[in-house]
């Protein structure tokens, strides 16, 4: 090791008349990890993420489901009700339905097709939601409790309502598939 820095300290270049020499201690081969790791994914140029340290986004828990009914808390469509058709986990957004609805201008793809205005709905931040009751009509936070049966469920905290079921989900699935369906057959 020793004759191998001897002869890189002999060895000098020069570039544009600046003069250069490598260094003369190499550097260690591995690194050592100690603390928690801090590794952020790119999502668009402005956006980090958070990672675990597998390079895996974090994916944060939400206190709403795909197929929840929801009332708007805040921003411009707030009081507006609606099921929830999306779920966005790595930013924690929702996708409501005839809610923030933004105009797009779409481009014809050939001559024979003209362009064309439709509306789209927009992500929501799920903070901005809250579970709406339709019986009672009354927007109430969401608890967690356990039945006799031992199976965990979630509940409004205002009327006592149980939300969780197996029928209202399979429900929800079931118009997912149909609507993409629907825009597959109609493209």
């Amino acid at each position: 090791m020793a004759a191998l820095q001897s002869s890189f300290a002999g060895l000098s270049t020069s570039f544009f008349g600046q003069r250069f020499s490598p260094p003369l201690s190499l550097p260690p081969l591995v690194k050592s990890t100690e603390g928690p790791c801090l590794i952020q994914a790119k999502l668009k140029r402005w956006e980090r993420k958070e990672c675990k340290p597998n390079s895996l986004p974090v994916l944060h828990k939400m206190h709403v489901k795909l197929g929840d009914t929801v009332k708007v808390i805040s921003g411009h469509d707030k009081g507006k009700v609606g099921e929830i058709t999306e779920i966005i986990k790595h930013n924690s957004k929702v996708v409501v339905k005839d809610v923030n609805l933004k105009t797009k201008h779409v481009k014809s793809r050939s001559e024979d097709e003209p362009g064309q205005i439709v509306k789209i709905e927009a992500p929501i931040h799920s903070s901005n939601v809250m579970l709406y009751s339709k019986e009672q009509k009354v927007a109430s936070r969401v608890g967690h409790k356990t039945l006799d049966n031992g199976k965990r469920v979630r509940y409004l905290i205002k009327t006592g309502e149980i939300i969780d079921s197996a029928e209202n989900w399979k429900k929800a699935v079931k118009e997912k598939e149909k609507t993409t369906e629907a825009v597959a057959a109609a493209s």
